[in-house]
């Protein structure tokens, strides 16, 4: 019982369609501008119905409610219920004009745009509607029953195509959490890297300024290549958020650039297996990404470390990369936002990545990514 207490307190809860839909369009006004015309000619050229003109009146006074039927919904569905009940009581008769089909749209809008008392409260007018009709006799039961259906149908609609927009705009939503997280990344690899590099020579340029000019310029030479690198892969960023660029699927980085990650200290040693060449571009992007954050978390925590080295090796539908230091070991860390996107970046193509202490001492990061990119 407290279940279903819940889930009807949910619906009443519900807020109005987001987004918040437009309020007039330029089919609103020319319904407005072209149902009381219709009226008017259906009430001269048919003889079958009972108070014509009373009807084509009362139709006309409730077509403006169409200008309102998104922006106030339910109280659009009170006025002209509320008028066609009362002409229905006070003739014996509903409307009867084709035209009056306008009202379907009052109910569409009350489920496509309203909040969820909107729609419970809607609904109720439709049975109390329904059933004031059975105060003015004939009854004709199989038209009642039918009518209302149909009604229901129209209701329904509104919350299917309601359902789908709110689907479409979950999906944007994640899109764009997507996105953000991919940049994000980006930049949290490429700056970390430059950075932490660039970190590294100036302490060696300032350790050895007083005593070997040589090495300070080189260390001077070191910083002035990765802020130039830092910059233009940043630039480029930029000019892709910006749609300066021909789109891409993968971000920047590939295997072919890894060798870049080799200078600075302590030195690296690349080696590889397998063919390279074919792996596409968002899989080699990653691999070269991980390796790159890898490479920067070694220089910059493992302590006393005299090597890095980075295996990336194919074998049958799997690339297989491992990245290992021979620093001083430690107990294993929270992740912070390198190895978090080191993560992500695998799992988004269906694979893993771990990072932790190496058995024999130092840090290893391993990843295991599918051949084929599929993603997850």
């Amino acid at each position: 019982m407290s279940g279903m207490i819940r889930r009807w307190r949910s619906v009443w809860n519900a807020p109005s369609a987001s987004p918040a839909p437009p309020t007039r369009v330029w089919r609103d006004w020319l319904l407005v501008a072209l149902l009381p015309l219709l009226a008017v000619f259906e009430g001269l050229v048919r003889t079958d119905l009972p108070n014509a003109l009373a009807a084509v009146v009362v139709l006309i006074a409730i077509v403006p409610t169409l200008l309102w039927r998104r922006t106030h919904p339910l109280l659009m569905l009170v006025i002209s219920f509320a008028v066609t009940s009362v002409f229905r009581l006070v003739t014996g008769h509903d409307l009867g004009l084709y035209t009056s089909v306008l009202l379907l749209l009052i109910i569409y809008s009350v489920f496509r745009w309203g909040s969820g008392r909107a729609i419970v409260v809607g609904l109720a007018i439709m049975v109390a509607s329904t059933l004031a009709s059975t105060l003015a006799p004939p009854i004709d039961l199989t038209n009642l029953i039918g009518g209302f259906a149909f009604l229901s149908v129209v209701g329904l609609l509104g919350l299917l195509l309601r359902f789908a927009a709110r689907s479409r705009m979950r999906e944007l939503d994640r899109a764009k959490a997507n996105e953000r997280a991919e940049l994000a990344r980006d930049l949290h690899d490429t700056v970390a890297h430059h950075v932490s590099a660039i970190a590294i020579q100036a302490q060696a340029g300032l350790a050895t300024a007083g005593t070997n000019p040589d090495a300070a310029t080189t260390a001077l030479r070191v910083i002035e290549g990765e802020a130039s690198r830092t910059l233009s892969e940043m630039r480029s960023m930029v000019r892709m958020l910006r749609g300066d660029d021909e789109p891409t699927l993968a971000p920047a980085g590939r295997l072919d650039d890894l060798h870049r990650l080799a200078d600075g200290t302590p030195p690296v040693a690349l080696t590889s297996a397998g063919d390279l060449d074919r792996l596409p571009e968002l899989v080699a992007a990653a691999v070269y990404r991980i390796a790159q954050e890898s490479i920067t978390n070694a220089r910059r925590h493992a302590r006393g470390a005299t090597r890095i080295d980075v295996h990336v090796a194919v074998e049958g539908d799997r690339v297989h990369l491992t990245v290992r230091d021979d620093g001083a070991g430690g107990a294993a860390v929270a992740p912070g936002y390198g190895i978090t996107g080191m993560t992500e970046r695998a799992a988004l193509l269906g694979g893993v990545c771990t990072a932790g202490p190496a058995p024999g001492g130092g840090w290893i990061v391993t990843a295991d990514l599918p051949r084929g990119g599929a993603l997850a």
